[in-house]
């Protein structure tokens, strides 16, 4: 895209034939493996897991370029390596993260003008969250937008590149079974992700991009599906450091709670396993 705030540009008409596939980033990838893509729903460029993935990712991007603000000084991360694979002597400047950073808000910037241009509307505050916000509004128009296949791709590059900068450490992942979206067939994997004062964890689909959630979302989303059958979820059983990435506290409040609300535990070569009923009854209102 080519569009900016400060400088109008002709734009092409809207208004083309209906594709009989989805346009989407998610659905692009699937037909570059050699799979076939999702048809787009009716008066839409995209299907509706694209169209659930767009929207995810758009709301990711202020939050991933405050993270990537917080790595500019090279503090919290390994500092950039130069080409010839050695550390940058002198230069604590994270170049990578700042990057990243000029590639969302650049990225913002011109679909945000693109829906001024073309709708005739006010421009947004010119700030990430701003425009993130100014483009969920028209996110209805968006997907209808000839160019929306063209967004949905420019939005994914930057969540990817952006979550490479704030996440370079590889992830512990652990898989927790079958999709909960129906007649996906997926299989779900729980992903601890590094960095910050607490790693945090996401549970996604292998089989499509689209139905990721975090790791307190899931456990709303699976406690809820089991009240929906009347049957008693499966009984799971968390150490202390999963207990703290899923519900955003520290390991020690954890062992806290555990001793005073005699959460039910078991060893198992040598590491302890809390019930998780027990610990949503103490800690499920935080979730």
């Amino acid at each position: 895209m080519t569009y900016g705030f400060a400088k109008t540009t002709q734009t092409t008409c809207t208004t083309t034939s209906e594709p009989a596939e989805c346009d989407g980033a998610a659905c692009r990838r699937r037909e570059a493996g050699g799979r076939a893509g999702e048809p787009a729903v009716a008066g839409s460029r995209l299907c509706p897991g694209c169209r659930l993935h767009l929207i995810r990712d758009l709301r990711r991007l202020p939050r991933l370029y405050d993270e990537c603000g917080q790595l500019l000084t090279g503090a919290d991360r390994p500092r950039d390596r130069t080409s010839g694979g050695g550390t940058a002597s002198g230069l604590p400047f994270n170049t990578t993260a700042a990057e990243a950073r000029s590639g969302i808000l650049g990225t913002l910037r011109s679909w945000g003008a693109l829906v001024v241009q073309e709708r005739r509307v006010g421009a947004p505050p010119d700030s990430p969250a701003g425009i993130t916000d100014f483009l969920l509004r028209h996110s209805g128009w968006l997907v209808e937008h000839q160019a929306a296949g063209e967004l949905s791709d420019e939005v994914a590059r930057c969540v990817r590149r952006a979550g490479r900068v704030v996440d370079p450490a590889p992830r512990r992942r652990v898989t927790v079974g079958e999709c909960v979206v129906p007649d996906c067939g997926g299989a779900l994997t729980a992903a601890i992700r590094r960095g910050g004062a607490h790693p945090a964890i996401e549970v996604g689909c292998d089989t499509e991009p689209a139905h990721t959630w975090s790791g307190q979302e899931w456990l709303r989303l699976r406690h809820g599906r089991s009240a929906a059958n009347r049957t008693e979820p499966a009984v799971r059983w968390l150490t202390a450091r999963d207990i703290a990435a899923l519900w955003g506290t520290a390991p020690g409040s954890v062992y806290r709670h555990a001793s005073q609300a005699r959460w039910r535990r078991r060893s198992v070569n040598g590491r302890t396993y809390y019930h998780e009923q027990d610990v949503r009854a103490s800690l499920g209102a935080r979730a």
